[in-house]
């Protein structure tokens, strides 16, 4: 009888053994995901703050300002760039940045405030006069201009 309670005894050690070894490797596992998942959560805290304070506009004080911009070709492109009430005409590609013409920058309508409404905005709002029209729910539509 010793001898089976013993031998009873011995698997019950290995298969305690075999599951430990099973909740130990569950665990290495759990802590590596929980580490991984702190540093993506870092990664996109980081990468929101730089969006809110847009270490670009702080670099030119914000005085600068992207009017417009081309493409010419693959890597060629010319971009029109305001600067403290001039325009400049930049050629950009090959890794060089060539000024190609200078232009005071025109007078801003004084009824729109500093920055006029972006086309997008103006898109949105058509667009949702339309959807409320084709729904039903009043709106003039298209003759809403």
């Amino acid at each position: 009888m010793s001898n089976t309670a013993s031998s009873e005894t011995a698997s019950g050690l290995e298969s305690l053994a075999v599951g430990g070894d099973a909740l130990v490797g569950m665990a290495t596992l759990g802590k590596t995901a929980a580490a991984l998942a702190l540093v993506i959560a870092i990664i996109f805290i980081c990468t929101a703050l730089l969006r809110r304070w847009n270490p670009q506009k702080r670099a030119a004080g914000g005085h600068l300002q992207v009017i417009g911009s081309a493409a010419l070709g693959n890597r060629e492109r010319v971009v029109i760039v305001e600067v403290e009430g001039t325009w400049l005409v930049l050629g950009v590609g090959g890794g060089q940045i060539n000024k190609l013409h200078e232009l005071a920058a025109p007078a801003r309508p004084a009824g729109n405030g500093s920055h006029p409404m972006p086309e997008g905005e103006r898109f949105a709002a058509r667009f949702a006069r339309a959807l409320k029209h084709n729904a039903g729910l009043g709106g003039r539509g298209r003759g809403d201009a």
